[in-house]
């Protein structure tokens, strides 16, 4: 009879060891299971590239978007006229100059650009696009580039320097000029902006 009893005892304790060694192994399979999945929703937010491209006349939406790329760790890409702006070009206070006479007459606007082709475009996921306002909309050396690449599957965000005209219409405009892509609000920023400024607007746009 007591040896009856010890047989079941040991094979109670058997059969409970084991239950706790599958249960072991479910939770250490299970916590493996999430690694993984933590591990793959991080790569693929890691996979997502960006791109700020800009033209800047005077430096200071060069520096605006500089400090773009800084905080996401992006690439640039400078947009660049074949005959640069002068100072004297850019005065807008003379009728005469070059900036003056392609305002009054948009068919001197067709600015020519050094590349409008960025290596590698089709993997980029995000386009910032950044450029000094000029008489309420973006500055036409923009608009080639925009005409000339295709903005299919990319989300696109217009950021411009202007000391004391806002954004406008200009991101519509563009938008219209590209005919592809998914355009978001734009946002105007002084010249010097901080970078904290920055930050805050780009962690506003939940991208």
């Amino acid at each position: 009879m007591k040896t009856k009893k010890i047989a079941a005892v040991l094979l109670t304790c058997i059969v409970t060891i084991g239950l706790m060694a599958g249960c072991g192994a479910s939770n250490t399979n299970q916590s493996a299971s999430n690694n993984d999945s933590q591990s793959t929703s991080t790569n693929q937010s890691g996979n997502e590239k960006t791109l700020v491209v800009y033209y800047s006349a005077s430096g200071n939406t060069k520096d605006v978007a500089e400090k773009i790329a800084k905080i996401t760790e992006a690439d640039l890409f400078e947009i660049e006229p074949v005959e640069p702006y002068t100072d004297d070009d850019l005065d807008w206070t003379d009728d005469d100059s070059r900036v003056s006479r392609e305002h009054d007459d948009e068919s001197l606007r067709d600015v020519e650009l050094v590349s409008t082709t960025v290596d590698n475009w089709d993997s980029y996921d995000k386009v910032y696009i950044g450029y000094p306002i000029w008489w309420g909309i973006a500055a036409w050396p923009v608009d080639n580039f925009v005409k000339e690449n295709d903005f299919t599957g990319k989300t696109v965000i217009p950021f411009c320097t202007a000391a004391s005209s806002g954004i406008g219409d200009s991101g519509n405009l563009l938008e219209e000029m590209a005919g592809t892509g998914d355009w978001k609000d734009g946002e105007r920023f002084r010249g010097g902006a901080a970078e904290s400024d920055i930050r805050s607007w780009i962690d506003s746009l939940g991208l």
